[in-house]
C-alpha cells in the first residue's frame, strides 16, 4: 500500500504527513487494519524498540469539580456515583505511589480535580512531590492540577517534578462544545508554561466523542506544533451521570487506527495508551502495543482498569518489555534537546485534572460535538457498561490499590 510505505519513511525521518496522509489512515478498511498497525509498528520500534514505560495515577482529590467538561466524571452537575475526597496528606499519596512503583511503574502522575491550583495548593502538592522522591528512589513525577497561573510551574520544578501534564483533549473548532468554563487556548496557555518552566511537558487527547476524522487531525496536529514529550490517546468512558455518558462511538478497529494515526504524526514522541482502553479495545489491547510504547498501570482517577499483573502479562505475552528505571524514555535526539533545555528526565507525562490527561480520567472526553459526524457508531447492542466500573479501592479508602 503506497499510503503506508510514505508514511513509514516519512516515520523514520521524522519528517510530519500531510493531513490528507493522516485522514486516510483513519479512512482505511478493517481488511486493511494489520497492514496499518504494522506499518505503524516499524517506526514504534525505531524510536522506542520493544519497551513499555508504565506509568501509575494517584488521584490526589477526587470529585467536586467547578469546571462543566462533558466528558468529565467529576464535572460541575455530575451525577455520576464516584469517589469524593480532599488532598490526599503526603504520605498517604506516597504510600499509593509506592504501591504503582512496587508493580513497575517508573513514572507516578499526580492528579487533582479543579480549575487550577491556588499556591496554597502548590505549596501542598510540592511538599508531596518531596515525599515521594524522598520515599520512592528514582522515580519520576507528573503533576496534572489544571490550568497554571504564572509561576506555579516554576515552583513545582523546583520541588522535584519532572513533568507536567494538561491535555488539549479535543480541536480547536470544537472544544467550546465540549466546555464553556475555560477556553482552548487556555489549556495551550498552560502547557506553553511548564514547558517554559523546565517541566516534560505532556498533553494529549480524548477520541469517542462524536468527533469527525477531521477533527482527530486537527488536534494531533496541534499536539505535534506544541511539541510535548508525551502524549496521551484517551478513549472516552462514557461515565452514567454526565452529558456524555451514552456517547458510545468506538470500535477497536477505529481505536487502533486513531493510534496508528497519532503514532505517524509524532513518530519518535512518547504515545501513550490511557483512559477507556479496557472498554474499547478490549481483547485487542496486545495490538495497540505496536503502536504506542506507554500505558496507565491499574485504574484511573475515578474508574478501575484491568488487573496490574494482567497488564503485566499482557506486555510480556505479546513479546514487548517493561521499561526499567535506568532507561530513558526519549530517543537520544529528543532526550538531549529535554536536557538541554533544563526539562525533567526528558520522558513523558501524565494524566489530566478531569481524568482524561495522562489519559487518566477515565476514558478522555470531549462534550457533545454538536452536528459533526460521528464515524463508526456502535451499534446500541455493543456498548459495553459492564466495562465501566467505578474505583473504589487505592487511593481515598481503606482498601489496597490495584497495581
Amino acid at each position: 500500500m503506497d499510503l503506508l510505505n510514505t508514511l513509514v519513511d516519512k516515520g523514520l525521518r521524522r519528517e510530519l504527513p500531510t493531513r490528507e496522509e493522516a485522514l486516510a489512515v483513519l479512512a482505511t478498511s478493517d481488511d486493511e487494519l494489520l497492514d496499518v498497525v504494522a506499518a505503524a509498528g516499524k517506526v514504534r520500534r525505531q524510536w522506542f524498540g520493544r519497551r513499555v514505560k508504565l506509568n501509575y495515577l494517584v488521584n490526589l482529590k477526587s470529585g467536586l469539580c467547578p469546571e462543566d467538561c462533558s466528558y468529565c466524571s467529576q464535572r460541575l452537575g455530575s451525577k455520576a456515583d464516584i469517589l469524593k475526597y480532599t488532598w490526599l496528606k503526603p504520605d498517604e499519596a506516597s504510600k499509593a505511589a509506592a504501591a504503582g512503583v512496587a508493580g513497575g511503574a517508573k513514572r507516578v502522575c499526580l492528579v487533582a480535580s479543579g480549575r487550577g491550583p491556588t499556591d496554597r495548593d502548590i505549596a501542598r502538592v510540592s511538599e508531596t512531590i518531596e515525599t515521594i522522591k524522598e520515599q520512592n528512589e528514582g522515580v519520576e513525577v507528573c503533576a496534572c492540577l489544571g490550568l497554571l497561573s504564572d509561576g506555579q510551574a516554576e515552583r513545582l520544578r523546583a520541588a522535584g517534578a519532572d513533568a507536567y501534564n494538561h491535555n488539549l483533549n479535543t480541536s480547536e473548532g470544537t472544544y467550546g462544545d465540549i466546555t464553556t468554563t475555560h477556553t482552548y487556548q487556555d489549556r495551550v496557555d498552560t502547557v506553553t508554561k511548564a514547558h517554559d518552566a523546565g517541566l516534560s511537558a505532556c498533553s494529549g487527547l480524548i477520541a469517542g466523542m462524536g468527533e469527525s476524522d477531521e477533527d482527530l487531525v486537527d488536534v494531533v496536529f496541534a499536539l505535534r506544533d506544541l511539541d510535548p514529550d508525551s502524549v496521551p490517546v484517551n478513549f472516552l468512558i462514557p461515565f452514567e451521570g454526565t452529558p456524555l455518558g451514552k456517547e458510545w462511538n468506538l470500535t477497536p478497529q477505529r481505536c487502533l487506527r486513531i493510534l496508528a494515526m497519532t503514532r505517524f504524526v509524532c513518530p519518535d514522541v512518547e504515545v501513550r495508551l490511557a483512559g477507556g482502553r479496557e472498554v474499547h479495545l478490549r481483547s485487542m489491547q496486545p495490538l495497540a502495543l505496536h503502536l504506542v510504547n506507554s500505558i496507565f498501570l491499574g485504574d484511573y482517577l475515578t474508574s478501575e482498569g484491568q488487573a496490574g499483573q494482567a497488564d503485566l502479562d499482557m506486555i510480556a505475552d505479546a513479546g514487548f518489555e517493561v521499561e526499567g528505571a535506568g532507561t530513558t524514555t526519549l530517543p537520544e535526539h529528543r532526550a538531549d534537546a529535554v536536557a538541554a533545555a533544563g526539562c525533567g528526565s526528558g520522558a513523558s507525562a501524565c494524566g489530566s485534572h478531569e481524568e482524561s490527561g495522562c489519559g487518566s480520567h477515565e476514558g478522555g472526553g470531549c462534550g457533545p460535538c454538536g452536528g459533526h459526524a460521528v464515524p463508526e457508531q456502535a451499534p446500541a447492542d455493543q456498548a459495553r457498561t459492564d466495562l465501566v466500573a467505578v474505583r473504589r479501592r487505592g487511593a481515598g479508602t481503606d482498601l489496597a490499590p490495584n497495581a
